[in-house]
């Protein structure tokens, strides 16, 4: 098992690599550069100065030379500084010679990301499980046919289209929730009671919009588990052995029954750091979808190479726990592992 996680951690260093080479290259086939926003501003701006700025970013040199030139600086996670007028570190915290420190543009954006889907995802897990299991009891029944019909209705709809709707019925029409941001206005002054609330109630739309959509699909999936473990024939010994139908679902059945479930858990890592670009821009929540999406409309290179490759990195470190998992659950993979 020891070499199987050694082998399989390896083998992503030149995946990330590649990865990182394609994305960079396909970046640059995107026409314009950060010259072309900053130069929008100026109309008289001459030739020669936009020349200068590519000089300064380095963007007169070819891709190889600059992918080259960025690749030393990741090798120690430094992902350089954002071409942005602030010119702000684009992952870590730097410290100048005076000794004032500037946060990262990264390090500013993924507590706030990682909080509001950590706790969706959550959330989702928690009401998605026993509802697949409820469907699967009771195939067919009228249970059944209620979670089928409110999974068409979250399949259905679009997030951006819910997000937009919950913003007008609870924030602007009966004024119950707050339609933007994190904080309120008077944040700092409040009780520590107070911040918290304040917090929660501007959480509540961006937590449930991706709740709600996540959730039709993972009940699926649980449900699809369920129904097919509950049809093997060592549950059905497990019934004729007179074991408590409770016992039979949830201590033989269900483990084997999330075994999928793994997988998509796994593969939900990069999406807890990448955030939601579109709920992100409708709720102005200073996330990293909002930043990526901010980087890509600027040509910011430094920035939106940074979340690609720590996205990237995560999607690659998501598998392998996925696999690891699958490992641990269910002892056939397990055995397997051992003699590879």
């Amino acid at each position: 098992m020891l070499s199987y996680i050694i082998k399989r951690t390896l083998w992503m260093i030149p995946l990330l690599i590649g990865i990182s080479l394609i994305s960079f290259f396909i970046m640059h086939l995107a026409p314009g550069d950060i010259t072309n926003n900053e130069a929008s501003f100026n109309p008289k701006t001459s030739a020669e100065s936009r020349q200068k700025l590519r000089e300064l970013y380095n963007l007169d040199k070819p891709v190889i030379v600059q992918y080259s030139l960025w690749m030393k600086r990741m090798v120690t996670l430094d992902f350089g500084n954002s071409f942005a007028s602030h010119r702000k570190p684009v992952f870590w915290q730097t410290t100048d010679k005076d000794g004032n420190v500037t946060k990262g543009m990264i390090q500013e954006a993924l507590p706030i990301t990682l909080l509001i889907n950590m706790i969706g995802l959550a959330l989702t897990l928690v009401l998605a499980i026993p509802i697949g299991i409820i469907a699967a009891r009771k195939h067919m029944r009228w249970q059944d046919q209620s979670i089928t019909l409110f999974n068409f209705i979250g399949f259905s709809i679009p997030g951006f289209w819910l997000s937009l709707m919950l913003m007008y019925w609870l924030g602007v029409a009966n004024n119950w929730l707050p339609i933007s941001g994190i904080h309120s206005l008077n944040y700092e002054s409040l009780s520590t009671f107070g911040k918290m609330k304040d917090l929660l109630s501007h959480l509540f739309m961006p937590v449930i919009i991706p709740s709600v959509t996540g959730l039709a699909s993972i009940t699926l999936f649980v449900k699809s588990g369920m129904l097919d473990v509950l049809h093997q024939d060592y549950i059905t010994t497990a019934r004729a052995k007179g074991l408590n139908e409770n016992k039979v679902v949830y201590t033989h059945a269900l483990r084997n029954a999330l075994l999928p479930l793994i997988t998509i858990v796994g593969l939900s890592i990069p999406g807890l750091i990448g955030g939601s670009v579109i709920s992100e821009q409708i709720f102005a929540i200073p996330g990293m979808g909002k930043l990526f999406y901010g980087a890509v409309m600027a040509r910011d290179f430094p920035v939106v190479m940074g979340i690609l490759t720590i996205g990237s990195a995560l999607t690659l470190i998501g598998n392998l726990i996925a696999d690891i998992a699958y490992a641990w659950a269910d002892p056939r993979v397990r055995r397997g592992v051992v003699r590879g």
